[in-house]
């Protein structure tokens, strides 16, 4: 029931004392001084105080009475039973309804924007650095735009057919694998494109099939002082960085995809309707953020087509290396850098094992001493960047390391960088025939030093060849995994396992900025408890009541536990 209650404050422009009588949600309030203390005048003040709440009791109630009578009756909670069956056995459309659909998208997209092609939809289904078992899709489409996207939607909707967006398929976690079979959505081929560049509102529009390079590239080309700084894999797309929640090593200066960076998304839900989340003004109280709500949720609550994003000034940057003996020294220096305050804009943890597939690999001319190595780049005016230079270097000395090195010319910068930008690719010159399982997690950045300990023994016990990248000032750890054959295979899936463990135990997550996928959805009951996931899960079963927008991704069916994410 609704509270009534009696409060006295100080109005903030007069003396007096407002009596302020709260009903309900509604505020009632005398201006009138009191009056003074005597018994007569206290009689006279319950008097009208008790008239002024009779009044206001029979108000509520006839206000409860209505609202009562138009109160609907409350909706079915959404129990675990109900949701184990959404997740756990959805119902899709048959072999003939899947021909029907393909038929009819045929009838209605261009010439060529639709294909069935055995090869095509093996590549396209799986992605370019992940290994973990993939479905391809019954049929790859091409669209052109957000209403072409309409149409395949609805027609999916019509038949139950699944639909599985892909920007450029470099994630992780077997993203873009058709579990069930359906539409594979390319954006990568004709939905690349920069709509809109605004420079003087710093932002600019585009579709989620553009590499974010290609967008800075194209900033520079026409001589527009910005860019933007989220930086992932080269070959990343903005559809699949913003859906997996992505950042980079410019992180620690410029935060990630979860900030403000994303201002705006058109997208086309599970049943055809298109929605815009918010206009472009650079902040927003209007409603709840509908773009963060798609930021992160790897393409299971609707199909994005197109994306407004932020710019922001290129800033001059300075190149400074070092290295240690020790990881666990390394790691210090970052936390003790970033807590001093200084403006770093990376700082890059490579240990031993990276720094020698570095100079194995014929990628860099410098060649490093193979030990851990701390890679800094510096932002901001010429003063500044000095200031911050000076206060790491002394923190650089405190721990051990050797001198910074600083590039002094530009060439110097991309030289000395290149140690760091080259780590993935580096990986395999320490196994010409070894694939490379490459997989993240990420610690409150004063766990830093103790989780890298851990990963680092976990993998020598079991005789795992692994180079350790990481984005030291965010805790983001990168593990590029060496393996041959099914045995080494599992071995290796056993060691991703305990280090997503490790990193959970450390008050961490199981990903920092890889997403979640199929292959560590099983861990997210463990890392954001049951009722967090049911939250998720019940935000999907309202916006995708089919289960049709990239199914098997993100969520773990409840009641599940152990390791499901590998298996088919």
């Amino acid at each position: 029931m609704s509270s009534l209650r009696t409060v006295f404050t100080r109005s903030a422009r007069a003396s007096p004392l407002q009596t302020v009588t709260r009903i309900g949600g509604r505020r009632y309030a005398s201006t009138a001084a009191p009056p003074p203390k005597t018994s007569s005048s206290r009689r006279w003040a319950a008097l009208r105080t008790a008239a002024f709440v009779g009044a206001g009791v029979a108000l509520l109630v006839r206000e409860t009475s209505a609202s009562k009578q138009q109160q609907p009756p409350p909706a079915k909670a959404l129990d675990e039973a109900a949701q184990r069956e959404y997740f756990g056995r959805p119902s899709y459309g048959s072999a003939k309804d899947a021909e029907a659909a393909i038929a009819e998208l045929r009838a209605v997209l261009p010439e060529g924007a639709i294909t069935t092609l055995k090869e095509v939809l093996e590549n396209q289904g799986s992605g370019q650095w992940s290994y973990l078992p993939e479905v391809a899709p019954t049929a790859v489409v091409y669209p052109s735009s957000t209403e072409e996207v309409v149409k395949i939607v609805k027609i999916a909707d019509k038949y139950r057919i699944p639909l599985i967006p892909r920007s450029a398929g470099t994630s992780l976690e077997g993203h873009c694998s058709a579990e069930h079979g359906g539409i594979l959505l390319d954006f990568e081929e004709n939905m690349n494109k920069i709509l809109a560049v605004r420079p003087d509102d710093l932002d600019a529009t585009v579709q989620p099939g553009l590499k974010w390079v290609h967008l800075n590239e194209y900033l520079k080309e026409k001589d527009i002082p910005l860019f933007f700084p989220l930086d992932p894999s080269p070959d990343a797309a903005i559809g699949g960085m913003l859906s997996n929640g992505c950042s980079g090593t410019n992180a620690c200066f410029y935060g990630t995809a979860k900030g403000e960076w994303f201002l705006n998304i058109t997208a086309v839900l599970a049943d055809g309707t298109v929605i815009k989340t918010r206009q472009r003004a650079k902040k927003s109280s209007a409603g709840f953020d509908l773009t963060k709500l798609f930021t992160g949720a790897e393409g299971t609550l609707g199909i994005i087509t197109e994306v407004t994003l932020r710019l922001t000034p290129v800033l001059p940057v300075s190149v400074a290396v070092t290295g240690f003996k020790t990881v666990e020294e390394a790691a210090k220096v970052v936390s003790e850098v970033v807590r001093s305050g200084v403006r770093v804009n990376c700082a890059e943890l490579l240990d031993g094992t990276a720094m020698l597939a570095t100079n194995r690999s014929g990628l860099v001319d410098k060649e490093f001493p193979a030990t851990p190595h701390l890679f800094f780049k510096f932002a901001g005016g010429e003063a500044q960047r000095k200031e911050d230079a000076a206060r790491t270097a002394a923190i650089v000395k405190k721990y051990g390391g050797t001198p910074l090195e600083f590039a002094k010319t530009e060439k110097e910068a991309e030289d000395l960088w290149a140690g760091r930008k080259w780590a993935l690719a580096s990986a395999q010159a320490l196994n010409s025939n070894a694939k490379v399982w490459t997989t993240d997690v990420c610690v409150p950045i004063s766990r830093l030093p103790e989780l890298i300990a851990r990963i680092r023994a976990d993998l020598d016990e079991h005789g795992v060849v692994a180079p350790i990248v990481s984005h030291a000032a965010d805790g983001n750890v990168h593990a590029l995994m060496l393996f041959e054959g099914d045995e080494e295979r599992a071995r290796v899936e056993q060691c991703v396992e305990r280090m997503v463990d490790h990193a959970i135990a450390l008050e961490g997550t199981c990903t920092g900025e890889h997403g979640v996928g199929k292959g560590k959805k099983h861990h997210l009951e463990h890392e954001l408890g049951r009722t967090t996931l049911d939250t998720m899960r019940k935000i999907k079963m309202t916006l995708d009541p089919k289960y049709l927008m990239n199914p098997e991704k993100l969520y773990p069916i409840p009641g599940q536990s152990g390791h499901h994410g590998h298996s088919h």
